[in-house]
């Protein structure tokens, strides 16, 4: 995972432009190099750049592999199973983060759950077993055990709580007659219970985890948006005024598609934009629309963009290079 980190926040880089390069500190043409290839940005370098704010839950979620990696090395070999039990929620929060991230910004085609099998874990469902668990995670050595409550205590209790900092399931076991209508298991969301509910899974405890990987079915354009509702998403994630003008000038100046007319207008860039031969349209990713967010951000990005200069959703005006 931390290679899997690693790689996608460098695919972003690449594909955004950013120089993720170290520069010689004494000589500012100078790169600094290893065997003759530029030094790139190690995982923690390229976390900061992609989450500037520490108190983001996916960052501390991630910084916390980092620190317990290098924490690690080759020592503590035989806690292997003690930690995954102590960490197993904060390990599903690195994955499923990570799936986040890589369909936000590449689009639903790369999601994992076309390469994956996310297994379900189930720790016990009996008193005996709940017992086994508990003593079981008192071997993991002191310091690691010290270490995560160190690296917690100077986190906020918002994040601390956030299911992308450590995701938490719980599951309970119902006898049910049999009913050939039913299915052999079901789960509940926790926003759906009353409050009479939650307290009773409240007071049951921690009897076991699963994990649900929700699999999309085969649908034409999933995921994909039409430029207006683009436009608009765009603007709802930035304070300027960004509508489909915006937008086509945008992919323009960037390339994203061919331009009316064009022989190939298949030849777009994927992670971006989609051309639906049997329509002859366009389909652009939520992928470039984020793309696009991060960088109207600010009046110099969407200007370098779009070509065009800034102006607040309060003023009527547009100027135009």
């Amino acid at each position: 995972m931390h290679l899997a980190w690693l790689y996608l926040l460098h695919a972003e880089f690449v594909r955004d432009d950013v120089d993720f390069r170290y520069w010689d500190p004494n000589f500012k043409k100078r790169l600094l190099k290893i065997d003759g290839e530029p030094k790139r940005w190690e995982l923690e370098r390229s976390m900061k750049e992609r989450w500037s704010v520490d108190s983001d839950p996916v960052r501390a979620n991630l910084a916390l592999f980092i620190k317990l990696r290098n924490r690690l090395e080759h020592r503590h070999a035989h806690a292997d199973e003690a930690l995954m039990l102590n960490l197993a929620g904060h390990a599903h929060a690195l994955l499923v983060n990570y799936e986040t991230e890589l369909t936000n910004q590449f689009g639903d085609t790369q999601s994992l759950a076309l390469r994956l099998r996310l297994p379900i874990f189930v720790g016990t469902f009996t008193s005996q077993g709940e017992q086994a668990l508990r003593r079981f995670r008192k071997t993991l050595p002191a310091d690691l055990r010290s270490f995560v409550t160190d690296y917690e205590s100077g986190l906020d209790e918002e994040v601390i709580g956030d299911s992308r900092y450590e995701f938490r399931l719980r599951a309970m076991v119902e006898l049910a007659p049999k009913d050939p209508d039913a299915v052999a298991m079901q789960f509940t969301r926790y926003e759906d219970m009353t409050e009479e509910e939650r307290a009773i899974a409240e007071e049951m405890g921690r009897r076991g985890q699963v994990i649900v990987r929700e699999q999309k079915r085969p649908v034409s354009g999933l995921g994909r948006l039409m430029p207006k509702p683009a436009a608009a998403e765009v603007e709802s994630g930035i304070p300027f005024v960004f509508n489909v003008h915006h937008f086509t000038a945008a992919w323009k100046r960037k390339g994203v598609r061919p331009r009316v007319g064009d022989p190939n207008p298949d030849r777009t860039n994927p992670d971006f934009c989609v051309y639906d031969e049997p329509t002859k349209s366009y389909r652009y990713t939520k992928a470039y629309v984020n793309h696009l967010i991060k960088k109207c951000s600010t009046p110099e990005g969407f200007e370098e963009t779009t070509g065009m200069v800034a102006r607040g959703k309060a003023t009527d005006s547009l100027s135009v290079d």
